[in-house]
């Protein structure tokens, strides 16, 4: 739209005191996160506020002296918690009205249902528009979502279920979006790494920074932790494609360079993935034999559709006598050494491929907490083992966190060493 201050930033707000408790996620912000990166438009921030006025008032008014967009998910309802539309008209100083050919589309709706009883009064709510706001048809519900102008901003507001707000959103990038925006789209690419932790992947990527921002185009990078993994994220824009894809190969070529084998993943394939790649191409298969992790790796190796081309068996073993049962793991070796160590966990190792039988087999065993640590071996202590007709490698690991996490943190690190053996790295 020429003439038209072409919109870069934008900042998303989902609404609804249930997105502020431990049972409900917001996902609309992820979804419309990625269709507004495909139009070059960067969201630089994103807020939850719960079903509170004064609080959206305060949120939205600050939001809009930063963002060209800001998008509002939820609270277009009928009842009174639904608040987006009285916040945003304060916050915008403009009066809302009732749309009466809104009005008139709810009625028919609420009949075309079948219910006996005419529609009641408090729907006419969601007819309420702000002065000046475009009205966009809601498909799929009753809430209309609404397009403002706003100075040279851009303020939308969009239904909360996922199921009427993406095909919303979806036709506002290929449309009204999609007019007010440079045409140059955000790539990125991420590069998944293993064996280091945060600070040890931005010691050595710090030298390529500068030169990634002085490329042209430029290359942004982020790293984000979490346990058991680091993620190198890096993306850049451009109207040209060829470009962009250039840039970013160079990017991910040169960090693989400088971080070598603990870089497992720059196509997007989770470890579980890579791990059955190289199963299948070397044409052998896998067991494995828990204790602590419960059946988390299996279920993450069975997770990859076709994994029965390289899963074998699978055999949880909380117990110790289980281990001497089912894996034939020698009793002495547990009197002498404890379930939770390194003869252990090879001799567990050996079970499972032995039994199974299978090319690869791994043991894990250790202590996932709260309870069961002692000096010796505290909570957060897990023993890896990961043998083949030709290689064993053992690994004890002292992990942190909570219960889960240290459950996730030992299936990532024996799918990492399972990895590590097939390529035969360090």
């Amino acid at each position: 739209m020429a003439g038209v201050r072409p919109l870069t930033r934008a900042a998303i707000i989902a609404v609804g005191s249930e997105l502020l408790t431990a049972s409900k996620l917001d996902t609309n912000s992820l979804f419309i996160t990625d269709r507004l990166n495909e139009l070059g438009i960067d969201v630089v921030s994103k807020a939850i506020v719960g079903d509170d006025r004064d609080e959206l008032v305060h949120v939205v008014t600050a939001l809009l002296t930063r963002v060209d967009l800001l998008v509002l998910c939820g609270g277009l309802g009928p009842t009174d918690d639904d608040v987006t539309r009285d916040a945003v008209a304060i916050a915008l100083r403009r009066p809302l009205a009732e749309d009466e050919q809104m009005t008139a589309r709810l009625r028919a709706r609420f009949a075309a249902r079948g219910f006996t009883m005419p529609m009641p009064e408090n729907n006419r709510r969601q007819a309420m528009v702000p002065a000046g706001a475009r009205v966009i048809e809601n498909t799929r519900g009753s809430a209309p979502g609404l397009w403002i102008e706003h100075d040279d901003r851009v303020v939308l507001l969009l239904p909360g279920p996922p199921r009427e707000l993406k095909p919303m959103v979806t036709a506002l990038t290929e449309g009204s979006l999609r007019e007010r925006t440079s045409g140059a789209p955000i790539v990125r690419r991420v590069v998944r790494i293993a064996g280091r932790i945060e600070s040890q992947v931005d010691e050595v990527l710090g030298p390529l920074y500068k030169e990634w921002s002085a490329r042209i185009p430029p290359v942004a990078a982020t790293i984000l932790a979490q346990p058991g993994s680091i993620e190198l994220h890096l993306s850049t824009r451009h109207a040209s494609s060829d470009e962009v894809t250039a840039s970013l190969d160079r990017a991910v070529s040169d960090a693989v360079s400088v971080i070598g084998p603990d870089a497992y993943s720059t196509d997007g394939r989770l470890l579980e993935e890579i791990v059955g790649t190289l199963l299948v191409e070397r044409g052998l298969r896998i067991g494995v034999a828990e204790s602590c992790t419960g059946g988390l790796i299996s279920s993450r190796l069975t997770d990859v559709p076709g994994s029965s081309r390289y899963v074998d068996a699978s055999i949880v073993t909380y117990s110790n006598q289980s281990k001497i049962d089912l894996l034939d793991v020698a009793s002495s070796l547990i009197d002498v050494h404890g379930a939770v160590s390194e003869p252990v966990a090879l001799a567990m190792a050996d079970g499972i491929r032995a039994r199974a039988p299978a090319d690869v087999g791994v043991g894990v065993t250790g202590i996932a907490g709260p309870s069961g640590g002692t000096p010796e071996k505290p909570v957060g202590t897990v023993v890896i083992a990961v043998v083949t007709a030709s290689a064993r490698r053992v690994r004890t690991f002292r992990f942190f966190g909570e219960r889960a996490q240290v459950k996730f943190q030992a299936g990532q690190s024996a799918l990492d060493m399972a990895r590590r053996l097939l390529l035969d790295v360090p």
